[in-house]
């Protein structure tokens, strides 16, 4: 079971993975760029996914039936 404390290390994780891959500048190559795009991806879905369990543990649910989104949703939402 997944709980939101693992959700938030894997979190940390990519936050730290997306860093170290900006602090490159412009020196990123193709496969840079292609992972760092990934993590962007998943950090959104990490935050959705947060998000979700949150909000069913507020309205009284059940906060480990949420499930990642795909990234076609999760890109397409406005910020």
């Amino acid at each position: 079971m997944t709980t939101d404390q693992d959700i938030l290390a894997q979190i940390g994780g990519l936050v730290e993975e997306e860093d170290r891959l900006r602090g490159r500048g412009q020196g990123l190559d193709a496969a840079d760029l292609k992972r760092l795009r990934a993590v962007e991806v998943a950090l959104d879905q990490c935050w959705d996914l947060l998000r979700q369990r949150r909000a069913r543990r507020e309205f009284g649910y059940e906060p480990d039936v949420a499930e990642a989104r795909p990234p076609t949703v999760v890109e397409h939402y406005d910020q």
